[in-house]
């Protein structure tokens, strides 16, 4: 229950990164609504964005790295900070369904260097596919004579879709077969056939580009297949004769990456708590600071107390997954299912403390406001969160 020296240095690193560069331009970039180009490079030039850090992340034993990194960059901001680790997303699709070669090829380009920057972005979502994966209309048909796969489709709601130099990419290689029929698919650099579509405004995290992905006869080399074609053929062999599936290419992914996603909403729900707790100390009404009434007290109380059981919840959720415990009871959602509401409510409660004050653009809570929305439905909706935990605890396919 205590972090050793190395994480709490990483922390105190983060932190003033967070607190010195992050946090001072983050109301400029969300009223741009733009990519802050040159906040990722001085990520880039320090260190922290760029696949050695995200290698000693994963590495750790304790798996606490990352969400450590995630809670204190996300404090600074929201929006920003998926700009910098959004790229993360498409490592751990890589690392879920790569092989080591695959690994070590394509991870270090999803950053670049500090010279020429590189962002990825990972894709599943479908404009009529959004929780329900199995209904993915984006197809990969292989063209054996070539040894290549050829893409179409459209995919939508993607983190730095269009701008990223590489794409991880979720299709549909045998539809009939639902989610047990998709494969991930890595498209190069470069690539023809790729494109963006719709740029998305957003109701927050606005310095995070999220567009649309459109594939037109996309062609990518048979290497591009994550995990090779002999294992997906193994795998849709299992799937054809009843037998379950070890993976899905887009489970895999959102298993790994359920209690990053958490960390990041703990950041902007004690962001927002700390913002309140110091204002509710300064605020003079009827002759007291409005922190000695109940009626406020209570509510910071109860705003701290769903603070730290969310980062537990999520420290715990990240062991697991580190150290290969099984989530028998479905604690990776549970941490983002948490963690995201608590998100929700602690940046909604900090606003009524605030009063008109924490309404205004001018106040950060209302920024971190709206940036928390978020985290009740990307990477599966407090609904679905729900839905795993409740199939997990009953044994039960709930519907």
């Amino acid at each position: 229950m205590e972090l050793n020296e190395e994480q709490r240095q990483m922390q105190t690193w983060v932190h003033g990164f967070a607190k010195d560069v992050v946090r001072p331009a983050a109301h400029e970039w969300d009223e741009r609504e733009e990519t802050p180009w040159p906040i990722i490079q001085e990520a880039a030039r320090i260190g922290l964005y760029s696949w050695e850090f995200i290698q000693n992340a994963f590495s750790d034993p304790t798996g606490l790295t990352m969400p450590l990194s995630n809670e204190e960059l996300f404090w600074g901001d929201a929006g920003i900070g998926l700009s910098i680790f959004g790229s993360t997303l498409a490592v751990a699709g890589i690392s879920a369904s790569g092989t080591p070669q695959q690994i070590m090829e394509w991870v270090p380009q999803c950053f670049g260097t500090p010279e020429k920057i590189q962002l990825a972005a990972f894709g599943v979502s479908e404009p009529d596919a959004g929780s329900d994966v199995s209904s993915l209309k984006s197809r990969a048909v292989y063209d054996e004579a070539k040894d290549e796969w050829v893409l179409n489709g459209t995919k939508t709601w993607i983190t730095n879709g269009g701008i990223a130099a590489v794409h991880v990419l979720v299709l549909s290689v045998v539809p009939e077969l639902g989610s047990r029929g998709h494969a991930a698919f890595i498209v190069p650099p470069g690539t023809p056939g790729i494109r963006q579509g719709q740029k998305f405004k957003k109701h927050g995290i606005r310095a995070s580009h999220t567009a649309e992905v459109i594939l037109e006869d996309c062609r990518v080399p048979g290497h591009c297949l994550l995990g090779g074609k002999d294992r997906l053929d193994e795998r849709l062999a299992r799937a054809r004769e009843g037998k379950s599936s070890k993976s899905q290419a887009a489970m895999a992914t959102f298993e790994a990456t359920r209690p990053a996603v958490g960390s990041q909403a703990v950041g902007i729900a004690r962001a927002a708590y700390e913002f309140a707790l110091d204002y509710a100390k300064q605020r003079v009404q009827f002759g007291r600071p409005i922190i000695e009434n109940q009626a406020i007290a209570f509510k910071l109380a109860d705003m701290k107390t769903r603070l730290d059981a969310a980062r537990l919840l999520v420290w715990r959720a990240a062991w697991m997954g580190r150290t290969g415990k099984a989530f028998e009871n479905g604690e990776g959602s549970m941490s983002k299912l948490f963690a995201g509401e608590t998100a929700v409510h602690v940046t909604d409660e900090a606003i009524q403390i605030m009063g008109g004050y924490g309404y205004v653009r001018e106040n950060p809570v209302e920024r971190w406001h709206r940036d928390a929305k978020i985290y009740t439905i990307f990477e599966g909706t407090s609904e679905i969160q729900r839905l795993v935990i409740a199939r997990a605890i009953s044994g039960i396919h709930i519907r």
